[in-house]
């Protein structure tokens, strides 16, 4: 175990030296929690060590076995977009450990709202992975059915699914499931998004509404350092999770590759929103190490010594180093990367059986239940399509 530093590195001038990532000019106030070093190392913290004592060597072996192969799905996802065989892909490579650490947290009942791009949250939820795919293939409007997994569908619209999870919180709060001290009961809403988001008017406004309500909300955000070909060096002149404390939320920041931090906060944050405590914004200090999505060319306005640097802090392999460490064997990790490699196949095998779906399909599933308009619009096409069969 090493020592925890009380504070963060002092200022530097330019984005890829600061050892955290974030805006980029820290303040003495700005404590980065860090339970795992990028060398595998442990690091105490008296406030977090509670809350991964039950991550046992099975556990941790876990969450890493998540992390791979959430990473070969994004991977065969990726390959399968430039093969034609998907329209877009957002990658996370690189945000596995907050994604696979924050969703390992939650409880079968609380909420997630996901923005685009959290593959690895999905996954602690439940979903096949395969059911992402749909999204990105124009199979449906999402693939999954949301209440099945307590996973919201993807969000395109850049921060508006912030507020949905305020409301979904704040009816839960009305519905009685907030504070009971019941554990089967309680529950609480995450939402995640990206630095860039934190720029939006609508995720300040869900951040107001959440703080006025004590709505059981956690605000997640991966703090990727790029929105889009933007540093988050233009977004804020302090860390991102400073922006809660002007309504009166709490915040915390994490090392973002330590899926051991990830969750230990997360944990703190849900357990509070589930008693009453009100929401929290956690700032998770991460990187997006391929592109935004597969139309992006991240050679355009980033360096590669930005990103050599932040390989040497992959959240994955410095997971692997503890697990060695603590006498994983080396057969663990070959039947690992056996199964991801079956998990490749299987979705490359599933991506390219799906048959285009009838154009009818766009009027399934647009309201829980049946619209007038929606209705209209389907009998106006039914009759537009059946002129074409009809030789008209």
């Amino acid at each position: 175990m090493v020592a925890s530093s009380e504070t963060s590195p002092a200022p530097v001038p330019h984005h890829t030296e600061d050892a955290f990532g974030g805006a980029g000019n820290l303040d003495a106030s700005s404590h980065t929690v860090q339970l795992l070093t990028p060398t595998g190392e442990r690091v105490s913290d008296h406030r977090y060590d509670p809350l991964v004592e039950h991550l046992d060597r099975d556990a941790l072996a876990g969450l890493y076995r998540d992390m791979v192969l959430v990473r070969r799905f994004d991977a065969e996802a990726t390959s399968l977009q430039r093969q034609g065989e998907l329209g877009l892909w957002p990658p996370s490579l690189g945000q596995e450990a907050a994604q696979v650490g924050s969703g390992r947290a939650m409880n079968p009942r609380d909420y997630a709202f996901p923005s685009y791009r959290e593959h690895g949250v999905a996954y602690t939820r439940g979903l096949d992975l395969t059911e992402l795919l749909h999204l990105f293939r124009g199979q449906d409007h999402g693939g999954w059915d949301p209440a099945r997994h307590n996973f919201h569908l993807y969000t395109l619209v850049i921060g508006s699914h912030t507020l949905h999870a305020t409301g979904y919180a704040m009816a839960m709060q009305r519905d009685g499931d907030v504070g009971t001290g019941d554990p089967d009961r309680d529950r609480a809403a995450v939402a995640y998004f990206g630095d860039g988001a934190t720029s939006q008017g609508d995720v300040y406004e869900a951040m107001v509404f959440a703080a006025v309500n004590d709505a059981p909300v956690v605000f997640f955000c991966q703090n990727n350092q790029w929105a889009i070909s933007e540093p988050s060096t233009r977004q804020s002149t302090v860390p991102l999770a400073q922006r809660a404390t002007g309504v009166g939320i709490p915040s915390v920041r994490v090392d973002g590759n330590d899926v051991l931090a990830c969750h230990a906060v997360t944990l703190e944050a849900l357990r509070r929103a589930r008693a009453g405590g009100g929401p929290t914004m956690i700032e998770a200090v991460t990187y997006r190490m391929g592109a935004h999505t597969t139309s992006d060319d991240p050679t355009r306005y980033r360096s590669r010594a930005e990103e050599d640097l932040w390989r040497s802090r992959d959240p994955i392999d410095r997971l692997r180093l503890l697990l060695e460490a603590e006498g994983i064997g080396a057969d663990f990790f070959t039947e690992l990367d056996r199964e991801a490699e079956e998990l490749g196949e299987r979705l490359r095998d599933y991506c390219r059986s799906l048959a285009p779906p009838p154009p009818s399909a766009m009027f399934e599933h647009v309201y829980a239940t049946e619209h007038h308009l929606v209705t209209a619009d389907r009998e106006w096409f039914d009759t537009y399509q059946a002129g074409f069969e009809e030789g008209q």
